[in-house]
């Protein structure tokens, strides 16, 4: 009977001494694209991956899906339902200062343009102050979009009066300097928007011609010369679960955030624009690119929305001029 008693014993007090001294957490992230989409299956997982790593173990992530639409993950994320999440700026006005990336022409990589997106932020646009109630953990650009359509365009004028999804953003005013009419819904809901005919066109970067299967309703991609323009994404903490954790895995997870994880989606993006058009010319899709003269005549049309973005920025109290001066210069250097 002793001999058993101390068996049991050192048998509890061996399970007992495997429990860390600060129990595990689950941080959990919400998304809305589906778990093929390349921010779940590499940039959240990777991220994850990171989070384990640099807090030992005590601090692990898990990825819930359909918690709410696209355009609420901002609140999901402020209000606790989700310890963090990823939204695109596009989808909500009150996103004025995110617009720096998503101007045309950048000509660059998605991880260029990440990557100066998130420098030019913290030294600007952060004045703005557009994340608040939550902890910004990165921020990216998609690659440079392009204009999908059901049939080929000879020129700009073609697209007037057609029935194209926009985003938001900048992507929203390219649609009406174009004169095309304005389709508003967010992504996962653009296959059927095109297939059912409420739209005749779409502007979305090339990787969606795979992700969204978009090469199956519309065939015919023109690219713009140095992007008709980029997409900025946000990337979310929930403040009150960071300040649940120590210092020390505040710190951890942090350093493996900002810039650090700006850089891996940006580069992310580009791996699936160049999947999106293998898969598109696989396929059968027609890919054009526009000429010198039509290039010319979209930056005429373009140019006012710049203007009025710098004059906006200027409003505020933040150089707009010199945010887009050095986001460019960062990027195209990169």
């Amino acid at each position: 009977m002793i001999r058993k008693v101390g068996f049991l014993g050192l048998t509890a007090a061996l399970l007992f001494s495997a429990v860390p001294a600060h129990a595990q957490k689950v941080l959990n992230i919400s998304s809305w694209a589906p778990p093929t989409h390349y921010t779940n299956a590499i940039v959240w997982t990777t991220w994850g991956k990171w989070i384990e790593e640099a807090t030992e173990g005590r601090v692990t992530t898990k990825i819930e899906y359909k918690l709410a639409s696209p355009l609420k993950q901002f609140e999901l994320v402020r209000d606790g339902v989700a310890d963090a999440a990823w939204i695109f700026h596009g989808y909500n006005t009150r996103y004025v200062a995110t617009q720096a990336v998503e101007m045309p022409n950048l000509g660059t990589s998605a991880e260029a343009a990440s990557v100066a997106y998130w420098r030019v932020h913290q030294k600007y646009l952060a004045k703005a102050d557009e994340h608040k109630g939550v902890t910004l953990a990165g921020l990216s650009s998609h690659g440079p979009a392009v204009i999908q359509t059901k049939t080929p365009l000879t020129g700009l004028a073609d697209l007037k009066g057609l029935k194209i999804r926009v985003p938001g953003g900048v992507g929203s005013k390219v649609g009406k300097a174009l004169g095309v009419v304005a389709v508003k819904l967010p992504a996962p809901k653009v296959y059927e928007a095109l297939s059912s005919g409420v739209a005749d066109g779409i502007f979305m970067p090339m990787e969606t011609q795979k992700s969204f299967r978009l090469k199956e309703v519309v065939p015919h991609v023109t690219i713009m010369p140095g992007g008709l323009y980029y997409g900025s994404f946000a990337y979310l903490l929930n403040t009150d679960f960071l300040n649940s954790l120590s210092e020390k895995d505040r710190q951890a997870i942090m350093s493996v955030s900002g810039e650090k994880l700006t850089r891996l989606a940006g580069e992310t993006w580009d791996n699936a624009d160049k999947t999106g058009l293998a898969d598109a010319k696989a396929a059968g899709s027609t890919v054009t690119t526009a000429s010198a003269a039509v290039h010319a005549e979209y930056l005429e049309l373009m140019a006012p929305v710049e203007a009025d973005w710098v004059a906006q920025m200027n409003a505020a109290g933040i150089d707009g001029k010199a945010a887009l001066a050095e986001l460019r210069s960062i990027a195209r250097s990169y």
